[in-house]
């Protein structure tokens, strides 16, 4: 049905005469980079036509800044229905806290990494920047952070700062945090020790935790066996099914097994101890199993699980600050922030809790 045109020329009018959506008009007329030339072309062209002109007062009015922080959670593979990483819900509290101590709102919003986030945020201005929590693969997430940065937004995330990056982030020491809990394993007398999770660029956090693996192995004149690492995502399905992987090789290797796991998340590390006390594998006994985050469910596992902690309460504080710094038109560099042991009776020796 034809669009019956207002009195006076609208973004709106425009859309329909170009064939885009209105948000594609604003970033249009305003210069965005995330329009392409031709269509911005065009879009200029019809403005000329209708004799648009932008409402000064209203563009003023977005402009201004509403004190609202916005935490963009994205989705993250899970076993239950929230499809967040557990780790991240922890960070939330003292976000909030921090926020609101420097006098600010925060607007919660759950995103899909396939949709058009980065393009929803710069058209609403709901909020004076942003936090990303979660990224899913780091290769697919990385051009979304480019575009975020060209099109001026205030933005922080969580993650391991990579060469190149856009804007601030900030993450845990994960090299150290790889390398306490391979020496803590290599302490208590285990030499085949396997690490579970991805090693490569798409997953640059678990990628710096067998760096970590790696160190530490080196130092106590051990060779990384590429036959002790399986891919494994956040999931204790991943941890569960990384162990049968495990097992299989080291039965096609005449006996050549594995006494410990180091597992780059906690909801693997429990997913592999599930797998080993299906095959009647004593944890610590046969095999001593850490992993990392020390979220609430490692105290709870049986036994409980010996991980390596990230400071929630720091890591929220430290996410705010940074991104208030950059909103004062600040550019805070990228930090990593200490790591502790949790050492429980899932490696061997309970030392605390």
């Amino acid at each position: 049905m034809p669009r019956t045109a207002s009195p006076r020329p609208t973004s709106f009018d425009i859309a329909y005469r170009a064939g885009v959506s209105q948000p594609t008009v604003s970033r249009a007329l305003r210069g965005s980079p995330s329009v392409s030339a031709a269509t911005r072309e065009r879009i200029e062209a019809i403005a000329r036509e209708l004799n648009y002109a932008v409402d000064k007062n209203a563009s003023n009015l977005r402009s201004q800044q509403s004190h609202t922080l916005a935490l963009l959670f994205f989705e993250d593979p899970t076993a239950d229905s929230s499809l967040i990483n557990p780790f991240f819900l922890s960070i939330l509290g003292s976000i909030t806290r921090s926020a609101a101590n420097a006098g600010y709102d925060l607007l919660i919003s759950f995103q899909q990494l396939a949709g058009d986030w980065h393009k929803t945020y710069e058209d609403s201005r709901k909020a004076d920047g942003i936090i990303l929590l979660g990224y899913g693969d780091y290769e697919q997430y990385r051009p979304r952070l480019d575009q975020l940065h060209a099109q001026g937004t205030h933005f922080v995330r969580w993650g391991s700062p990579e060469p190149g990056d856009r804007g601030t982030t900030i993450g845990c020491d994960n090299r150290a945090g790889g390398r306490v809990a391979t020496e803590h394993l290599l302490a208590q007398g285990r030499r085949r020790i396997a690490f579970l999770g991805a090693c490569d660029d798409h997953y640059p956090e678990f990628r710096e935790r067998w760096l970590g693996y790696c160190d530490a192995l080196h130092a106590a004149g051990l060779e990384p066996d590429p036959a002790l690492q399986v891919d494994a995502i956040t999931l204790e399905a991943a941890g569960h099914d990384a162990v049968g992987t495990l097992v299989e090789r080291a039965a096609n290797a005449s006996g050549n097994g594995f006494d410990a796991i180091f597992a780059a998340s906690d909801l693997i590390a429990i997913g592999a101890m599930h797998a080993l006390q299906e095959r009647r594998m004593r944890v610590p006994d046969d095999v001593a199993v850490v992993g990392y985050d020390d979220i609430p469910a490692a105290h709870q596992a049986s036994p409980p699980l010996t991980t390596v902690q990230q400071d929630a309460q720091r890591a929220g504080e430290a996410l705010v600050n940074a991104l208030l710094a950059r909103l004062e038109n600040r550019d805070p560099p990228s930090r990593l922030l200490p790591v502790s042991l949790k050492i429980r009776a899932s490696s061997g020796t309970h030392t605390n809790t």
